[in-house]
């Protein structure tokens, strides 16, 4: 039997150690991606928004992640529609793949809805989190990797890009904590300018009897940007985000 020239000159490799030579091997490489997964890059989207509540409205949305400085982004969507406006804003910091907040703000406005809004500041030092959720105010202890409403979308589409198929999240809102849970459920091919393309699809996971839905899409080509959102109410109205454009990178 014929053995490699590493083999003929020490004997066989033992198994243990093949593996761990493997490892060396591949351990730039796992690195590498590692972090390409976990690199922020600033964008700045568009989409169109429909709702179906017996009568279709068609509105417009935005959503934008810009550098600012010293490891400081600024997340934020705008949604500007017939019946209400929405400036959602988060100011984070991104520290070995984690969305760390620092400041939430919302507002909803419209003219058949009453304005809704919510502020809350976190202090990492103390521990706390501040804020106010319609016009009561609320202090409550930090848990570990606690988000915000905003921020915890941007934590999904990172965790979904680095390989997790199955998440979840502590989120304030409302003056306390929601645990969020989403899964990739498939993979789906779709049709869009005469190209095929591959979109993750996920959902987001609730109880038993829920009869809400929400099922989100995901692009691997533009850095699993958001491509489609999906939301069925338990009355069967519609609510639904359509990618529209984007641009990546500073």
């Amino acid at each position: 039997m014929r053995m490699s020239g590493l083999s003929r000159r020490h004997g066989r490799i033992p198994a243990f150690r093949r593996l761990a030579l493997l490892a060396l091997l591949l351990f730039p490489l796992v690195s590498a991606a590692q972090e390409a997964a976990q690199e922020l890059i600033p964008s700045r989207v568009s989409y169109t928004a429909s709702m179906d509540k017996g009568l279709e409205i068609n509105g417009t949305a935005e959503r934008s992640l810009t550098f600012q400085n010293n490891g400081i982004w600024l997340y934020r969507t705008d949604v500007d529609s017939f019946i209400a406006d929405i400036d959602e804003s988060l100011i984070l910091k991104w520290e070995n793949g984690r969305v760390i907040p620092l400041r939430y703000r919302y507002h909803l406005s419209g003219v058949f809805i009453r304005d809704r809004k919510q502020s809350i500041d976190f202090d990492w030092d103390k521990g706390v989190a501040t804020g106010s959720y319609r016009d009561k105010s609320f202090e409550i202890p930090l848990k570990e990797g606690a988000l915000d409403p905003l921020g915890f979308q941007l934590q999904l589409r990172q965790d979904i890009k680095a390989g997790m198929r199955e998440m979840s999240y502590q989120v304030i809102d409302g003056g306390d904590y929601d645990e969020e849970k989403f899964a990739v459920i498939d993979e789906e091919r779709v049709s869009t300018n005469g190209d095929t393309i591959s979109l993750l699809k996920a959902e987001k996971v609730r109880g038993e009897n829920a009869r809400r839905q929400t099922l989100m899409w995901f692009d691997p080509r533009q850095d699993f940007l958001l491509s489609r959102l999906l939301q069925i109410e338990p009355d069967g109205s519609r609510y639904e985000l359509r990618l529209k454009d984007a641009e990546l990178g500073d």
